[in-house]
């Protein structure tokens, strides 16, 4: 029998992680190998700390069989789980490990969609009719060096004051409260909104009874995301979150980092353009990390 590698008979339990791993061996690419014999170890290590019975194993087949169906093209239970779980947090914070030179990251979400539509600075991303109190968003994009980053590419969306985004909901129009903007020669970059709303994540997949098992809410607190594109930097891929918002202290994504929460200021007077009654203005600086720009793959279409 021809064989690709000697990798020896299984005698007992103790034996399996060693022989798994000598089976990996001969994986020719150094960063794959790398991340597979780590899996392979600590899942190993999990189950023998655990000692998962037949039957929980099951059961685990069983939820990710149900993550995998819960999918669609609006709807993306994967990226979920990973964010309930931390996961996607813990990811984000080690990939943007200095907090004290640039923004900090955070989590993608399960909302995010390609192909907003390009909007001049000082646009209205709220389709006419939108509820709730007008927000008026003024950033400024900067190096490490508090200097300016012109012609950076700024991806924005959110939640409505109802808390769902428009791929949830059939009474917003396509892609409202979306939209993609660039920064000036000054860094800055503007626009018009409404004032977003805390909400639940989607508890119809199998996210919602593990939550419920570990009796935890499903509540994020209000922000807004922005991606962050520029020549000659890192990606920032983050969210501005309000700083009266419920649930700063408990968000089930884990994504509330300090740099991160932002003051959304009810105001009367001194909008940048009419407005009937008062409105809410939210003023941010995002610090970039000289590197390599990436493009987030859009979890939905």
């Amino acid at each position: 029998m021809n064989e690709t590698a000697s990798q020896g008979i299984i005698e007992n339990a103790d034996s399996v992680t060693d022989i798994v791993t000598a089976a990996m061996g001969n994986t020719t690419n150094p960063r794959l190998k790398q991340i597979l014999l780590a899996l392979v170890r600590h899942s190993h290590a999990f189950l023998r700390e655990v000692r998962l019975t037949d039957q929980e194993f099951e059961q685990g087949h069983a939820f990710l069989k149900e993550v995998g169906l819960a999918c669609n093209d609006l709807h993306n239970e994967v990226v979920l789980l990973a964010d309930v779980l931390g996961i996607s947090t813990l990811v984000t914070l080690l990939n943007n490990s200095n907090p004290q030179e640039r923004t900090s990251g955070a989590l993608l979400g399960p909302f995010f969609r390609g192909g907003a539509p390009r909007y001049e600075n000082g646009a209205n991303i709220a389709a006419g009719g939108s509820p709730g109190k007008p927000l008026f968003v003024r950033a400024k994009v900067l190096n490490a060096r508090r200097e300016p980053v012109a012609g950076a590419q700024v991806d924005v969306w959110q939640a409505s004051p109802v808390g769902l985004y428009e791929n949830q909901d059939p009474e917003q129009p396509e892609m409202n409260l979306r939209g993609q903007f660039q920064t000036d020669e000054h860094g800055e970059f503007y626009f018009r909104s409404v004032r977003p709303a805390g909400y639940p994540v989607p508890t119809h997949g199998p996210v919602g009874p593990l939550l419920a098992a570990q009796q935890r809410h499903p509540y994020r607190p209000a922000h807004i995301h922005f991606v962050v594109i520029a020549e000659g930097y890192d990606t920032l891929v983050t969210q501005v979150f309000a700083d009266d918002s419920d649930h700063l202290n408990s968000d089930v994504a884990f994504g509330v980092t300090r740099d991160l929460v932002g003051r959304y200021e009810l105001r009367d007077t001194g909008a940048p353009e009419p407005v009937d009654g008062s409105f809410y203005t939210l003023d941010y600086e995002f610090v970039l990390a000289e590197g390599t720009p990436t493009y987030p793959v859009p979890p939905i279409k």
